[in-house]
């Protein structure tokens, strides 16, 4: 079954043969795989978001996430942080696509929760297992997705943590859900700041408006 997120005139296609996921990660890494990124694996179904990605609420957001996280991980030495780009799966989960960020520190790697698959000439090109971190933002056409099938698909997969942010209107929302037994679990917030066991800092999402009345995202850390 093919899930279309928003109705438009652009159109995909799907093989025929893209059956499981095992099919669809074949699929992915070949030349016919659609230029268009935002196309998932999710619990026995292809999900495809052909909407393009709000510039504040989506990709300025995208982009504050990467610069801090991607500095603390370089600067504290303990992994690595990535924004969108990188092909993950995890096979018990059921899920494979590009999530919107994702850390994975250096002892996941050792203790094999995770590895960097080649892909003949093309150098490493997926990211199989469980990373540390996954984050998602929230967009229009991804709610469902984000909110409900990662969510509990991420668990599944072991994720020891869940970043969720929807910045689409005031106030913002961003939550770090912790691994359980039973499921994810929010993180407790004081005055906004919720504390992250996987980076070992707390952090809070602030917006302003610029001098040219244009949203500014900041994450504060402490």
């Amino acid at each position: 079954m093919v899930h279309i997120a928003i109705e438009s005139d652009k159109t995909i296609s799907v093989p025929f043969w893209v059956t499981d996921i095992h099919k669809f990660r074949e699929w992915a890494h070949s030349d016919e795989f659609p230029e268009l990124r935002r196309i998932w694996w999710l619990v026995g179904e292809v999900w495809v978001d052909i909407t393009m990605e709000q510039i504040f609420s989506h990709v300025a957001v995208k982009t504050e996430y990467t610069s801090v996280l991607h500095g603390l991980a370089k600067k504290s030495d303990q992994g690595r942080y990535v924004t969108d780009g990188v092909f993950l799966s995890n096979v018990a989960a059921d899920i494979a696509g590009i999530p919107d960020g994702l850390f994975v520190s250096h002892k996941s790697l050792e203790l094999k929760r995770v590895r960097f698959l080649e892909g003949g000439e093309s150098g490493f090109i997926e990211l199989e297992g469980s990373p540390d971190m996954v984050l998602e933002i929230v967009s229009r056409s991804s709610v469902n997705k984000d909110t409900i099938v990662l969510k509990k698909a991420y668990w599944e997969a072991g994720v020891r943590e869940y970043w969720l942010v929807d910045a689409r209107k005031e106030p913002l929302s961003f939550t770090i859900f912790r691994y359980t037994a039973r499921g994810f679990s929010p993180a407790r917030k004081v005055e906004g700041w919720s504390a992250s066991n996987v980076f070992g800092k707390s952090f809070r999402l602030v917006q302003e408006m610029s001098a040219r009345n244009q949203p500014e995202f900041t994450l504060q850390v402490r």
